[in-house]
């Protein structure tokens, strides 16, 4: 746009007026009533002397760069960069200005998305930091009561539980993390069978009662008659109900009231979770699902975990073909999330087999190979205890040697092990001092899918991250479980 000496239009090109929604008049004086802009920092509005092209023409001076959120003359937001400067003639009298504005609208929002990530990575990583240092806390004071117990099987027995309970959360805590990447990546797959709901809820249930009794809760389920089957992959189901009732739990103050609902409405049945808590703030409703997103915490509640488990309790339903939505009336009012699955046919009842005994319990020759120390000791401490007779080995090298001296019936692999990996460790037991029927088992930090595609490539019977499921490794030695 060019202002002639008095300040009025002489031109101004159609981008000008693009940016604007509208004209100034060509030969007016500048409206700066319509011209609206403010400071991208305060939100204060500038005045009509303020403006770069005024300040071109009044004072002679030039300006470069300046920042403004403008409102057009339409009533839309945007964002400008303007430059200016004087005109002048021979004698160097300013006779007018030009002024050249660059829309950066949509750069300007692309910025403050990243600037909320940026804010909302530091917050996660604050909460991943509360969260792991919770169950540690417990873990070590743990540790030192057991180191100064030895007689005493009570208090043995009560850290043991503790160890093992914040154990369970840490392990929980990871999971989740892993789960929710491997989901927003597309990576996760569901198994398809009809799944009874009463039964999902029943697991869940089970799976949230120690966080309900630490909190004091009452839980309410009512299941309306009939049956309710879904397609999809039962556990995944139980993991979404175990989601929403944990995040009822954490966000309901103690001696709280939470019911589960399961219920059908025409062709589709309905998982209803509620409960007397905190509420959710109408600015935070709209985005309650999104990955990262949590609610303000008090210093009370410890609990508030790492705001994932809503994000993967959405895309979960997602992939089972429903929906999920949230309601609250507001802060301290309690909320509301409902679970809507479309409903498929009962199947038909199989006939019972007969129950089939459990094979007998085998003892072992079992080789731990691990460079973690304590995690290879304390494993095989607990296995020496259950009765199988147990050698460690910190490296590849070790291990092999270990294998060349004596039968082993099974061989328990890290997978990154200092001097070669777990899989080529087993290969080369394989093909060498190994017995045929020996049973490998990768016990690793690896989870990924693409880890246990290359543990099965390897030759190992099982793959299991750590910490292990101790009941499911003991389950597997005591059976020979393939």
């Amino acid at each position: 746009m060019m202002l002639d000496e008095d300040g009025a239009v002489t031109l101004e090109n159609d981008e000008w007026k693009r940016i604007w929604a509208g004209n100034a008049v060509v030969n007016s004086v500048v409206d700066y009533d319509r011209y609206k802009g403010f400071r991208p920092d305060t939100g204060e509005r500038i005045s009509a002397e303020e403006w770069p092209y005024a300040i071109s023409l009044k004072q002679g001076i030039e300006t470069r760069d300046v920042v403004l959120d403008i409102e057009r003359f339409n009533g839309t937001r945007g964002t400008i960069v303007v430059s200016s400067s004087p005109l002048r003639d021979d004698t160097g009298r300013v006779i007018g200005a030009v002024a050249a504005n660059m829309d950066i609208s949509e750069l300007r929002v692309a910025q403050k998305r990243l600037e909320e990530a940026d804010r909302r990575k530091d917050e996660f990583l604050a909460m991943l930091a509360h969260e792991l240092r919770n169950p540690l806390a417990p873990i070590g004071t743990a540790a030192q009561i057991l180191k100064r117990s030895q007689n005493d099987a009570a208090r043995i027995g009560q850290s043991a539980e503790v160890i093992e309970r914040q154990v369970g959360h840490l392990t929980s805590l990871v999971d989740d993390l892993l789960d929710v990447s491997r989901v927003t990546r597309g990576l996760v797959t569901i198994e398809r069978a009809p799944v009874d709901l009463r039964r999902v809820a029943s697991a869940a249930e089970e799976q949230v009662q120690p966080l309900l009794h630490g909190r004091r809760h009452e839980l309410r389920t009512a299941l309306a008659a009939g049956e309710f089957f879904v397609e999809g992959d039962f556990n995944r189901l139980v993991q979404v109900v175990t989601n929403l009732l944990t995040n009822a739990a954490k966000y309901t103050p103690q001696n709280g009231s939470i019911a589960l609902q399961i219920s059908s409405e025409g062709d589709q049945a309905i998982i209803g979770v509620s409960d007397n808590g905190v509420g959710i703030s109408p600015d935070m409703l709209p985005g309650v699902f999104e990955l990262f997103t949590q609610a303000e915490r008090t210093l009370d509640r410890t609990q508030g975990g790492l705001g994932i488990g809503l994000a993967l309790v959405r895309s979960l339903v997602g992939l089972h073909g429903g929906t999920v939505d949230a309601h609250s009336e507001g802060a301290d009012r309690g909320s509301t999330f409902t679970v809507r699955l479309p409903l498929v046919s009962s199947p038909a009842r199989a006939r019972p087999t007969s129950p089939v005994e459990d094979s007998a319990t085998q003892l072992h020759r079992v080789l731990v190979v691990d460079d973690n120390a304590d995690a290879a000791d304390t494993l095989a401490e607990l296995l020496r205890l259950l009765g199988h007779e147990v050698v460690t080995a910190p490296d590849g090298a070790t291990a092999l040697e270990a294998a060349a001296a004596g039968h082993w019936d099974t061989y328990v692999l890290d997978i990154g092990l200092p001097d070669m990996t777990g899989f080529a460790l087993a290969q080369r037991l394989k093909g060498g001092p190994a017995a045929p029927d020996a049973m490998f088992i990768a016990l690793t930090g690896y989870g990924q899918a693409h880890d246990q595609v290359m543990s099965k490539a390897a030759g190992f019977d099982h793959h299991m991250v750590k910490p292990p499921n101790i009941a499911k490794l003991i389950s597997i030695l005591e059976h020979r479980e393939r």
